[in-house]
């Protein structure tokens, strides 16, 4: 009986700029396999892609950091949180791999943080895979515009921003749009909770999202850079996501208007309930990328 291929996958730590950084990196099949960079998204991390990584990790070359602030990676003490600083990190971090050209697969945070890496290396990037990154106005719900407006020091706004950050919200964003949700396992959410609940994190994710603004700012450039550079691009994306909905997919046509579109009847976390679907999706998109 010939059984399909699973990845064997190393867990390691990269210091970068005093940040000992966790990553996850399959071990493809092949030395000149294709290399795909993962950012995850918010509030979860590296292990978010696990089940991706197992199914693609043998024949591509998948490879997944934690942030500062999130998952097993440890930030310095006075570590100042903000977009720019997970990007220079996350640059650090590729630089330290020795990786040149490569696809980026952006998730939630990701898209930010992804983007200025774009913005500032647009040779590296030889492909994108968009998940529920946002890089459009016209993705965001209203509830993620009155988030975004949050700022320090206006009354009720860090308890607002806290108030995601408990189990009941940290479940609510893997479940919230999702058909059946028996499709989606307890692990993921378990675990970001544990990871929100260590000393620090919380003062972290509000730091990042009192800082939100600053990416919705930068999407004028980021649309400017894509039609720029037109990266081959694949967009597969949760349709009821409450944060970032549908809208915020079909936008990107406008940029890069030969973009292959999938859209699903899920929520935000889509590679939890249809993994099935998005997997073959992302191996097809690597083989025909240009290199």
């Amino acid at each position: 009986m010939t059984f399909p291929s699973v990845a064997r996958t190393a867990h390691r730590y990269l210091d970068v700029d005093g940040a000992r950084v966790f990553y996850r990196e399959s071990i493809p099949d092949r030395a000149d396999a294709p290399v795909l960079l993962l950012l995850h998204g918010f509030p979860s991390a590296s292990h978010q892609f696990r089940r991706l990584i197992d199914v693609l990790g043998a024949r591509y070359r998948l490879i997944a950091p934690d942030y500062p602030g999130f998952g097993h990676t440890e930030a310095p003490d006075g570590f100042a949180y903000s977009f720019d600083r997970l990007a220079d990190v996350t640059e650090g971090f590729v630089r330290g791999l020795g990786l040149t050209r490569f696809a980026l697969y952006v998730f939630d945070f990701g898209a930010p943080v992804g983007f200025r890496l774009a913005e500032r290396h647009p040779e590296w990037i030889a492909g994108l895979i968009v998940q529920n990154g946002n890089a459009y106005e016209d993705g965001l719900s209203d509830g993620a515009r009155d988030f975004i407006a949050l700022r320090p020091g206006r009354d009720g706004a860090e308890d607002t921003i806290r108030g995601l950050l408990t189990l009941q919200g940290t479940r609510g964003q893997y479940e919230s749009g999702v058909a059946d949700t028996a499709a989606v396992a307890p692990d993921g959410w378990t675990l970001d909770q544990h990871f929100l609940d260590l000393p620090g994190r919380k003062e972290a994710q509000v730091a990042l999202a009192f800082d939100y603004h600053s990416n919705v700012e930068r999407y004028p450039a980021w649309q400017a850079w894509l039609r720029e550079h037109t990266p081959p691009t694949l967009i597969v994306w949760g349709a009821n996501d409450p944060f970032f909905p549908a809208p915020g997919a079909h936008a990107y046509l406008r940029d890069v208007p030969d973009a292959e579109l999938h859209v699903f009847d899920t929520g935000h976390f889509a590679l939890e309930d249809h993994l099935p679907e998005i997997a073959p999706l992302v191996a097809s998109f690597l083989d025909r990328m240009r290199p």
